[in-house]
């Protein structure tokens, strides 16, 4: 097996192989001989991991039951059977919520026949953090590259890569200025609506941006999410949101700007309508493209906001105008 036949970022490229092994007929006198012995040579001794005959991963116990048990104490009665690993080509995103979920220093990984191959020790988990967290901040934000080559990146490089979604964005904006335009001659007698625009497009934007980042941290740790139940908990925690934010809203533009009854009725309604929306556009984009194979991270960044923006937009205005002509 080589490691270089693998993807940069999974288990086996990421892994060191001289950990301490033990048998379980070993007593921990055994154990500690070879510790000794060998102790020049080992990369890391946070665990110590029991093998069988065929090399197969059966157990794993700590490096402090060496010296917490007699020397008679046998290795099969004091090791932890159920041993937390990963194969070969597992992410290294994966690694390290394994780690941080089940509180292990290293995780160890193993070949489809069980065998054992080395382990993935902690500083490499921490690096694997590290990374991760910076390259989802900057995959949020549209920018698919490494760390790595932003920092070190020259000024063309760094436009190479940041320009794209702007773009995007720049024609999602004067679409929605046009959408603006079109409902301009509509409103002409109610500026207090324009007003509000930029609160709308926040408050979208920010029930958006909560909702898709806890859903793609929830898909990173549960690789076969509950999406029904977790829709449902969405929703609801969504609508209750927007209830509170609309009343809020509502009182505020009546006894705070001196807004009239079906003034305040609009920005209510037209909030309630837009948190919900962003709620369910930060849930199925990032659903769409999980089933899809691809990086939910990436498309639910910039995509999403133009795309809440445009839709909340268009909410904003449609109930104004239907509203005012039938109050």
């Amino acid at each position: 097996m080589k490691n270089k036949n693998y993807p940069t970022k999974t288990a086996i490229r990421k892994m060191i192989k001289i950990v301490p092994i033990a048998f379980p007929n070993w007593t921990i006198g055994d154990v500690r001989k070879m510790l000794f012995s060998q102790i020049k040579k080992i990369d890391t001794i946070n665990y110590i991991y029991v093998i069988d005959k065929n090399k197969r991963l059966v157990g794993v116990f700590s490096i402090k039951e060496v010296f917490r048990r007699n020397d008679n104490a046998k290795v099969g009665l004091l090791m932890d059977k159920d041993v937390v690993s990963v194969r070969p080509y597992t992410d290294q995103e994966r690694i390290a919520i394994l780690s941080l979920k089940n509180n292990l220093k290293a995780i160890p990984v193993i070949d489809k026949n069980e065998k054992f191959l080395g382990v993935v020790p902690s500083d490499s988990i921490l690096n694997i953090l590290h990374s991760e967290n910076v390259e989802d901040f900057l995959r949020m934000a549209g920018i698919r590259s490494s760390f790595q080559k932003i920092s070190e990146g020259s000024s063309f490089y760094l436009t190479k890569v940041r320009i794209p979604w702007l773009i995007f964005g720049l024609f999602g904006g004067i679409l929605a200025a046009k959408i603006t335009t079109f409902f301009e001659t509509p409103l002409r007698d109610y500026f207090i609506l324009t007003s509000f625009i930029p609160l709308m497009l926040y408050l979208s934007s920010a029930t958006g941006t909560q909702t898709e980042t806890l859903f793609i941290r929830s898909l990173a740790i549960n690789d076969k999410p509950d999406f029904p139940k977790y829709l449902s908990r969405e929703i609801t925690s969504g609508f209750m949101m927007a209830v509170i934010l609309g009343c809020l809203l509502f009182l505020i533009s009546i006894f705070g700007f001196g807004a009239s009854l079906v003034i305040g009725i609009i920005l209510a309604s037209s909030l309630l309508l837009t948190v919900m929306m962003a709620v369910l556009i930060g849930l199925f984009i990032p659903f769409l493209l999980y089933k899809l194979k691809k990086d939910p991270a990436v498309g639910t960044g910039p995509f999403a906001t133009i795309l809440r923006d445009i839709l909340s937009l268009i909410i904003y205005f449609s109930i104004s105008i239907t509203l005012l002509k039938v109050l």
